[in-house]
Formats: structure tokens, C-alpha cells, sequence
């Protein structure tokens, strides 16, 4: 989602259905070395973006986390989220980031400033 490719797309460059691909993405089926290097390829990434966030590793993509690793619970970004960010990237202006992003906190009613962390 984050660079607009649909799981048919994705698929297709792989050579797969868009079903395998959800099986990868929740972690149903596991993903091969040489399936990842493919993935990487096609997404524009290096194979440690699938590892980000995971147990063991400093920041993996989400449902690409090897099933074994116990307790690691993986958050999915919503589209809303994703329109959301998109739209705060497109803001140049640094003071108006930082209004929307006062805005955000105010409306969030967390008690704790996320900016902080």
C-alpha cells in the first residue's frame, strides 16, 4: 500500500495470485531467501526492510515476521492511514507540519505528547 501497488500487481510480478501474496503478508506461508531477494527487487527495498520492528532486529514488514517469533504482534497501517501520511509528506511548509501535528494530539486526547517519543 505505501507505494501504491496493489496485491494483484504484486502478484503478477511475482508470478503468483494475489491469495498467495496475502499468505505471505499475514504470515501463513513462509517466504523463501530467493522469493524475498525477488520481492525486494520488485518493491525497490533492501531484504533488511523485511526485518524492521522484529524480535532480535532494530526495526520486519509486516506478515513477513517468521512464525516462530513468539509474541511479536504485527500493526497494519489502514488506508486511512496511509492517505493520511501521504497528505502530511506532501506539506512543505514546516510550520503548518507542526500545527497539524498539534491538531493531531489535541484530537487524540493522549495524555502523553507521541511526539516525544
Amino acid at each position: 500500500m505505501l507505494i501504491g501497488m496493489s496485491q494483484e500487481k504484486l502478484g503478477a510480478a511475482l508470478g503468483l495470485t494475489f491469495q498467495q501474496v496475502q499468505k505471505y503478508e499475514k504470515g501463513t506461508n513462509r517466504i523463501s531467501a530467493s522469493r524475498l531477494q525477488q520481492l525486494s527487487g520488485i518493491l525497490g527495498v533492501g531484504i533488511d526492510y523485511f526485518y524492521d520492528g522484529s524480535p532480535g532486529h532494530e526495526s520486519a514488514a509486516p506478515g513477513f515476521a517468521d512464525g516462530a517469533a513468539a509474541g511479536y504482534q504485527a500493526e497494519v497501517m489502514t488506508a486511512e492511514g496511509l492517505k493520511l501520511i501521504r497528505a502530511f509528506q506532501a506539506i512543505r511548509e514546516p510550520k503548518v507540519r507542526r500545527k497539524l501535528l498539534d491538531l493531531a494530539v489535541a484530537l487524540s486526547g493522549a495524555k502523553d505528547d507521541p511526539r516525544s517519543e
